[in-house]
């Protein structure tokens, strides 16, 4: 476990949800990954993110799929790519990441609470 935080330190990191309207392959990344296209709604709009998911998730199957991202970190250069959002995850026991995700439809863009 880390160091405590506050609240306030929690509500500074905005987590949204998004659908993933494309997926690119990107073979200049150094570990496998895609590019996702995830839409988070109007406000948002569509952002870009590099996710090392492919052990788990087939481009095809990631299409309408709804995640998890950190919406307002700063973009981050990765190769060729500045990804725009941080796509969220857990390590499996083998170290490959498993989507962090919503159980039920929720509107693009809602915010974790």
């Amino acid at each position: 476990m880390t160091d405590q935080i506050s609240f306030d330190d929690y509500l500074k990191v905005d987590i949204r949800t998004g659908t993933v309207v494309e997926v690119r392959p990107f073979p200049q990344a150094r570990k496998p990954a895609h590019i996702l296209l995830i839409d988070f709604g109007e406000d948002i709009g569509v952002k870009k993110s590099s996710a090392q998911i492919t052990a788990h998730y087939a481009a095809d199957d990631l299409i309408g799929r709804q995640v998890m991202a950190v919406v307002n970190f700063p973009p981050r250069q990765i190769g060729p790519l500045k990804s725009e959002v941080l796509t969220l995850g857990f390590e499996d026991e083998n170290g490959d990441i498993v989507l962090a995700a919503v159980d039920q439809p929720v509107p693009n863009g809602k915010r974790l609470i």
